[in-house]
């Protein structure tokens, strides 16, 4: 039998994936469509929240995702994906992503997202999750940023719904 542990350490969920632009993942410009970067996003999120959780996951919230430089065709381009907080049924999941020429191996930061998911059950109703245990000053900041990025959700849908 699984036992589903009480906490975990973000680097026990941690993904990083990898890929390469080609020629269909690009616009005219020669560099990539932000949709497709997006995709990966999604993609590497849920798994490292599925990962967290052990149980299958739907996103429900995006959230501040940045496009700081363009991805040419040809780059090769990482995703990280670390858990930075959980409630009961929530986790936020942080994203980076890097842009790596393949020739010089000179790479830069390009993107950067953060996803809210949901861990449900076999009947599609949400299930409680595992608590982020933050381990490292960087997991620690991004559990405490992370914590503020809700209560500042929670203060702005309280005033958008007046």
């Amino acid at each position: 039998m699984n036992m589903i542990k009480k906490s975990k350490t973000p680097r026990e969920s941690e993904v990083i994936m990898r890929e390469m632009v080609m020629p269909s993942d690009t616009n005219a410009h020669g560099t990539i469509f932000g949709g497709k970067v997006m995709s990966w996003i999604d993609i590497a999120a849920a798994m490292c929240a599925a990962r967290h959780c052990n149980n299958p996951v739907v996103t429900v919230h995006i959230d501040d995702i940045e496009f700081r430089s363009p991805i040419n065709i040809g780059s090769h381009v990482i995703i990280h994906a670390s858990i930075n907080y959980a409630g009961n049924t929530s986790m936020i999941i942080g994203v980076k992503v890097e842009s790596e020429n393949p020739i010089t191996g000179v790479s830069r930061m390009t993107t950067k997202a953060y996803l809210t998911f949901v861990a449900i059950d076999e009947f599609g109703k949400p299930v409680a999750v595992p608590k982020v245990e933050p381990i490292t000053e960087d997991d620690k900041r991004r559990f405490e940023n992370a914590k503020a990025r809700v209560k500042h959700g929670k203060e702005l849908g309280a005033k958008l719904n007046k």
